[in-house]
């Protein structure tokens, strides 16, 4: 399915049904006006470990419980959280397949600092699209809007660890790759797209594709 434009939330490393939209869209939009929300991906992702599947949190200085946009959210390194998402990364795929391909143009991400997490997010995303290989700008939002147009599809809520895949999407389904722990747990979907990168590599766009409905 081809589908028009898209919105979604800003995301970290984000998951293979977010990443699925830029391979079926004709336009893509970032929301950068809608407040800060807890619990979701906009600053977390989930990796496959020999432990099972782990999150990785990147921590945000707080505000008082006061509303703020995602785009002024500011990311906190009082913890180091840059040297403890690259040691789990890196424990978890060294022995993937396309790991060591590919880890020298993310490594730089957990080096340098970046003061806001909606600009930590965009760049980290348009490597991974680079990495991909998907010729695919992105556009951003200029005041947050509510949609009831067909042919606007709005993932901003719905690609979310707390939302029912089949329930809210209905352009995506997961479909098996190969996985380093999948013997161990079998095959685990919708993780974060390095899931999908370390494993398959240059296959991955393909991948991708077969995911899209």
């Amino acid at each position: 399915m081809h589908i028009g434009e898209v919105f979604l939330s800003t995301v970290y490393l984000g998951n293979i049904q977010y990443f699925s939209k830029f391979v079926a869209s004709e336009k893509i939009y970032i929301e950068q006006y809608e407040n800060y929300a807890k619990q979701s991906f906009r600053n977390r992702c989930e990796i496959l470990t020999a432990n099972g599947k782990l999150a990785l949190v990147i921590p945000v200085e707080r505000n008082a419980g006061a509303k703020i946009p995602i785009r002024d959210v500011r990311i906190s390194y009082v913890q180091n959280w840059q040297n403890s998402h690259w040691r789990a990364l890196t424990t978890a795929y060294n022995s993937s397949p396309f790991f060591e391909y590919y880890c020298d143009y993310l490594k730089p991400f957990f080096e340098n600092k970046e003061n806001f997490l909606f600009d930590f997010n965009v760049k980290l995303t348009n490597k991974i699209l680079e990495l991909l290989e998907i010729n695919k700008q992105i556009f951003f939002t200029d005041a947050y809007k509510t949609f009831d147009d067909d042919f606007v599809f709005d993932y901003r809520e719905s690609i979310s660890p707390k939302v029912r895949l089949a329930k809210e999407d209905k352009t995506f389904e997961p479909q098996k790759y190969y996985q380093v722990f999948a013997q161990k747990f079998g095959f685990t979907p919708n993780l974060s797209i390095v899931d999908l990168l370390f494993n398959e590599g240059t296959n991955a766009k393909y991948e991708l594709m077969k995911c899209v409905k």
